[in-house]
């Protein structure tokens, strides 16, 4: 009976210890990611040769009359060759709403910048198109 790759890719974590090496990172500290998307956005990126960093740069959204910061939003990575922000989401819809809506407001305020929101489906899509 064939291995289900599916089930291996689950199993593999667990097995070891060792975190992956990234041959694309170019950040100053190693990443500590907060999702496994992220994760595996940084393993599709790094496979496909891209060079990547790991939430450099944090963005101010809204400010009061003092100056405070009142929300801030900081993209999950940046690929350097390509000057663009990536933010990755899990697909539960509170997450979704409220990354969109950073996504937006970035978008006006700083309209230089090119960022691209991600869901887990599209990595899914990739990862089975290019069969990782």
């Amino acid at each position: 009976m064939p291995v289900r790759r599916d089930l291996l890719v689950e199993l593999i974590p667990s097995m070891t210890d060792q975190p992956p090496i990234f041959s694309y990172f170019r950040g100053q500290k190693e990443p500590t990611f907060a999702t496994r998307t992220e994760l595996e956005a940084a393993k599709l990126f790094d496979y496909h040769r891209i060079a990547w960093e790991y939430e450099p740069r944090t963005f101010i959204l809204e400010q009061d009359d003092k100056g405070n910061i009142q929300e801030a939003f900081t993209p999950d990575f940046y690929l350097t060759d390509l000057d663009l922000f990536v933010e990755v989401t899990e697909m539960k819809q509170s997450l979704v709403t409220a990354k969109n809506r950073k996504v937006r407001k970035l978008r006006e305020k700083y309209p230089e910048i090119r960022i691209k929101l991600l869901y887990r489906k599209d990595f899914v899509r990739m990862a089975q198109k290019y069969g990782l």
